[in-house]
Order: C-alpha cells, then structure tokens, then sequence
C-alpha cells in the first residue's frame, strides 16, 4: 500500500520547485562563453527533467569552469511508503549506565582505537567523538572511565591500524572518512575490512565503525563494517552503539 505522495515545495505547495547548484568544464569569459555556458546549463537541466528551469546565478571559476545555480520545476513524484531508513537498534544510554555495562558486560575496560586513515587529514570528526571535550554538549568517549582511548590522528595506514588494533588488544576500532573524492571513503574502507578479516580470526575481530559526512547508513553490510555513523552522530550515541553490540556479541559466544 503506498504512502503519501509529495512534490517539493518552492513557492507555493506542491508546485515542484526546486534549486540546483553544479559546476561544468566551460569557460565563462566572453560574452559568447557566458552564453553558451549558460545554454548548456540549461540543456543539462531539461535532460534532468527540471522544466521550465532559469540560471540564477553563473560565475566563472578559473577560467575553464562555470558554477551554477539554477531555480526549476520538477514533475517527480515522492512516494513516502518507498523511503527506507536506518532504524537505530540501541537505546541511547547515560555516562553512568554506559559505565556500569562495561563494567558488568565486559568486566574490564572497553579499549577504543579511533584514527582517519588513507590520506584523510581531517580530525574533527575523530576528535568530536573521542576527545573528552566531545561535541554539542556531550563528552567524548575518553571521558568514560570505563574506555580506555587511543587516538592514532590522521593519515594512518590500514596496515599500521590493523597492528595497533592487534597489539592493543581493541574491542572496537573507529574511523573517520571525510574526504570523498572518487569515492575515497568507500575504497578505504572496503580496506580497512578486508585486511581486519585477514588479519582476524572469525568471530575476534574489533568492531568496526566508520563515521563521516558522506556516508550512507545502510551501506554497512556491502562496506563489510558494523555500523555507519553519519552526520550528527554524538559521542553518547556511539557509546551505546559500542556497548550494545559488544555484550551482544559476548552473549551470542
């Protein structure tokens, strides 16, 4: 049975509107470049079904390339009851209870390895989640009494985390990807996975738990990690994933 149908709204409900920034390989000089920059934005826009559409804004980026913003109508529909999302299967738990079931579940410390890897300079996100200052009010997991946290930093090799996670013994190793170009997030992790499958045995591999911007949380499976964190993701939140998953697989041993 199908759900609501919606179109996107502009100005009035229902009426399609849409905005669209992109930017094409086309120079934006001449008033014959602008032009012809301009046509083509348009014939891109009509092939995408946004119909009628208008260019904005246009502003030459260097002088081979043309940004765009383009304000259309699209004729597509939304069909509410085919929207599927990642359920969380955890209850987002307090510092104090996070604590006790680590204590309870594990009966030692939860060792945490979190780095960036591949040539991802980018620690914030990282950092965010592990440093005991945290992010959007709440403390990171170093300030868990129960964790036991190393931050390996940006730019570590897959091979150098895999060593690190088998030396220090970690429960869970978490990785942050925020550059995506080509995909970049993906390849690095597709080997991130394949090298914690070899490396480990069956059943005593770390959890793993990659996070960023890009990323889409139904993906885990065909990425070959635990889960995927995306955009708002708080330390808390990533605590109780790790103490969920963690006695629940305890319990299934």
């Amino acid at each position: 049975m199908s759900g609501p149908v919606i179109r996107p709204y502009g100005d009035t409900t229902g009426d399609g509107r849409v905005q669209l920034s992109f930017t094409l390989p086309v120079p934006f000089g001449t008033e014959r470049e602008r032009a012809v920059a301009e046509g083509a934005a348009l014939q891109l826009a009509a092939k995408m079904g946004l119909e009628p559409a208008m260019v904005v804004h246009a502003k030459g980026m260097g002088p081979a390339f043309t940004f765009f913003i383009l304000y259309g109508r699209a004729s597509h529909l939304v069909d509410l009851s085919e929207v599927t999302v990642a359920e969380r299967e955890f209850p987002v738990l307090p510092a104090a209870e996070i604590n006790l079931r680590i204590r309870s579940g594990l009966g030692r410390e939860m060792v945490v390895l979190g780095a960036c890897i591949g040539t991802d300079a980018h620690t914030v996100g990282i950092d965010a989640i592990l440093n005991v200052k945290g992010h959007a009010g709440e403390k990171g997991l170093e300030y868990y009494r129960e964790c036991r946290v190393l931050n390996l930093g940006a730019q570590v090799s897959v091979p150098e985390l895999v060593e690190r996670a088998r030396a220090e013994k970690a429960d869970a190793v978490l990785v942050s990807q925020v550059v995506t170009q080509r995909d970049a997030h993906l390849h690095n992790t597709r080997e991130m996975s394949a090298a914690f499958r070899e490396a480990f045995p069956a059943g005593r591999r770390p959890l793993l738990v990659v996070g960023g911007p890009r990323f889409d949380e139904l993906m885990a499976g065909e990425l070959g990690v635990d889960r995927i964190f995306g955009r708002g993701t708080t330390p808390r939140e990533v605590a109780s994933y790790l103490v969920h998953a963690l006695t629940a697989r305890k319990v299934a041993a």
